[in-house]
């Protein structure tokens, strides 16, 4: 058993954040027992581990990644989004054919998502199994909960980076057999997005969803150019979630829709329907000027949303950071568009914590009965101010760095 004592911050719900000063959590087997103002006498003997005037914060959890994309965050960010994918992103995911380099690259990647605050992850790899492997097994061996998914593309793509459809499928089955009893890191099905797959490929993904009872990562309505590509290339579907339920993928948990920027209704009521997760990106689509999403609108439609940070269109590992960029998206956006409101950094701490958190259990709290995956943040006050524990956390997400995080834990045990 192990008592901590701190500021602790954590979201009670989607608009408030529960602040108990200089508080206690008791931890026991990894797991959060309970939580006190005042710590009872059944536990007077016991040692306590003091953060002094640190905040007590649940992990982050990371939505939507591109792991292979790692190296180049922050590069080419003047870039449009045709341009960006075509002279750099596809170029560099060309690579991880070299195992070595994946073997490098996945490696920094995944110590610096520990090192940002990020201990749960929705991860993109490339269309090469080798190198899938190597991330997914990274991310295993470090206890990540995460699920991590081989790319499928048979068309209209770089010559270099276009599967035979039916390689791709063998390839993917491949891939999930290997890693299905995973204990962390589990295998998800991951068409790129709508227009650079064959139904026939989709349709087979369905079928290996359905075998395997696994779920399906991709990009949705995440640009208009990409929502209208979709409709030419699946002229029978009405909208881009209908593809994938046509191909059978929004049957099995979760589903996974990166972006969501230009959803019609109907985009809506299917990805609410099979419970599926919306994922905001918000310095990724202005960085590639995909567009902004009506986050306060989709957040009143009950839908489940998240963030991500979507390296490398976003050029910051910290999910801390697109908090942030979230609530000032929304200001942006019901600025030129006054019928989208303003999301409050309660509700877009919420996103990033307990509500991307629960897509993978019990994390993303600091509740009774949580994992404790939780941070300790430090070091953010001015000596002339005093600030209360809730504005410590806003100042961390606007104006933190990885220095202020002091203390890493991971189902109770420190890294």
């Amino acid at each position: 058993m192990e008592i901590y004592r701190g500021h602790i911050v954590y979201s009670k719900n989607s608009k408030e954040l529960e602040e108990i000063s200089n508080g206690y959590i008791v931890v026991n087997n990894g797991v959060i027992q309970d939580v006190f103002k005042e710590l009872p006498t059944q536990f007077s003997e016991e040692k306590i581990i003091d953060f002094g005037k640190g905040v007590i914060i649940p992990a982050f959890s990371d939505l939507h990644v591109h792991a292979p994309q790692y190296p180049n965050r922050g590069i080419a960010m003047d870039a449009l989004l045709y341009d960006w994918l075509n002279q750099y992103t596809f170029p560099l995911e060309s690579k991880y054919q070299d195992e070595e380099f994946a073997k490098q690259v996945y490696s920094a990647f995944i110590d610096n998502l520990i090192k940002h605050g990020t201990m749960h992850a929705v991860v993109f790899s490339t269309i090469h199994n080798q190198a899938s492997d190597i991330l997914i097994k990274g991310l295993e061996d470090k206890g990540i909960l995460s699920y991590v998914g081989k790319v499928n593309m048979d068309k209209d793509s770089p010559d270099y980076l276009i599967e035979e459809t039916t390689q791709s499928i063998k390839d993917t089955e491949n891939f999930i057999k290997k890693h299905l009893n995973n204990k962390y890191a589990k295998p998800i099905l991951t068409p790129r997005f709508a227009p650079t797959c064959s139904f026939e490929l989709l349709k087979e993904l369905g079928e290996l969803a359905d075998k395997y009872h696994i779920g399906c990562q991709t990009h949705i309505v995440e640009s208009l150019w990409e929502k209208e590509e979709a409709k030419k290339c699946f002229k029978d579907c009405r909208c881009d979630m209908q593809i994938y339920e046509e191909a059978g993928l929004l049957k099995n948990k979760p589903f996974i829709a990166a972006h969501f920027i230009f959803p019609s209704e109907e985009d809506i009521a299917l990805l609410n329907k099979c419970e599926g997760y919306a994922v905001q990106c918000p310095d990724a689509t202005t960085n590639v000027i995909a567009g902004i999403m009506q986050t306060g609108k989709l957040l009143d439609t009950g839908i489940n949303l998240g963030i991500g940070s979507d390296i490398s269109a976003g050029s910051y590992l910290g999910i801390y950071r697109q908090v942030a960029s979230s609530v000032r998206l929304s200001k942006i956006k019901s600025f030129y568009e006054p019928d989208n409101r303003i999301i409050s950094f309660n509700e877009a701490f919420y996103m990033a914590t307990k509500k991307s958190g629960a897509l993978f259990g019990k994390v993303g709290s600091l509740e009774k009965g949580y994992s404790f995956d939780a941070l300790v943040i430090d070091d953010l006050e001015d000596d002339f101010i005093t600030l209360k524990p809730t504005e410590i956390v806003e100042r961390f997400c606007y104006s933190g760095e990885v220095s202020n995080i002091k203390h890493k834990f991971l189902r109770g045990k420190e890294i």
